[in-house]
């Protein structure tokens, strides 16, 4: 069965559904009476302030289809002393028995060696496939943890800040990427143009309670100003690559 009809099967179910959920932890309020729900298809961001609680209500999706999820923590995740090859088959360990993985591991299997070495490419990581994750930069790794997440081979992307750590046309590009690769997303975005340009709907967060949920193309930067104070959005930190170091190819 082809992509495009394993996605005209499941476009529309629900896969998520949050009713009137709270989080609390210790003494500390994080999420206060969520509701929300998540259709098969739909390609959503969440936006907001820094401790508004957008990273809570990913992981609170993120329990309730955990085995059909590739989830990019903030954090990356990333094992330092492995290689950028080990990192990104570590998206695999759910999917391979647990000898092939070890074994794999030590001595990369051919199969798995040919399709990480052409994701690695598409990434523009192809001449740091063997070197420790602990020696690339902050981009690099961010972009080891994407292909990890791609490598899940899942339906569902969930996103907490994916792209934060690279300069603005790289951002562009990943982030078309990740959504082309995923039936549905869920993605926690700082910056606010690139949520109104790649995503279907906007999930606003403002001390942890929804305000705002609604179609992309019905909000702009002056209607996301009304619902929470906040500068216009910053450039993400640059880290410009090299001239020829890479671009997304294929798919």
């Amino acid at each position: 069965m082809s992509a495009l009809q394993t996605k005209s099967k499941t476009e529309g179910k629900m896969v998520f559904r949050l009713a009137n959920e709270s989080l609390t932890l210790g003494r500390n309020p994080i999420l206060h009476g969520i509701d929300m729900e998540v259709s098969a298809g739909e390609k959503i961001a969440l936006i907001g302030p820094s401790g508004a609680g957008k990273t809570s209500l990913l992981n609170l999706l993120h329990q309730q289809q955990s085995g059909q999820v590739a989830l990019q923590p903030q954090q990356t995740g990333l094992v330092d002393l492995l290689s950028t090859y080990q990192n990104i088959f570590m998206g695999a360990l759910d999917r391979v028995g647990t000898l092939p993985a070890l074994w794999n591991l030590i001595r990369p299997l051919a199969q798995h060696r040919a399709e990480i070495e052409k994701l690695a490419e598409t990434l523009g990581l192809g001449d740091k496939l063997w070197q420790s994750v602990d020696r690339l930069s902050g981009g690099q790794r961010q972009r080891v943890a994407i292909g990890r997440a791609l490598y899940r081979q899942q339906p569902i992307f969930l996103g907490d800040e994916p792209v934060s750590a690279v300069d603005p046309l790289q951002a562009k590009l990943l982030l078309e990427h990740l959504l082309d690769q995923h039936e549905t997303a869920v993605v926690s975005l700082h910056n606010r143009q690139l949520a109104l340009e790649h995503f279907d709907r906007l999930v606003i967060v403002v001390d942890g309670r929804i305000v705002c949920d609604a179609p992309a193309a019905s909000l702009n930067d002056a209607k996301l100003d009304s619902f929470y104070q906040q500068d216009p959005t910053p450039e993400p930190p640059a880290e410009p690559a090299p001239a020829g170091e890479w671009a997304i190819s294929g798919s």
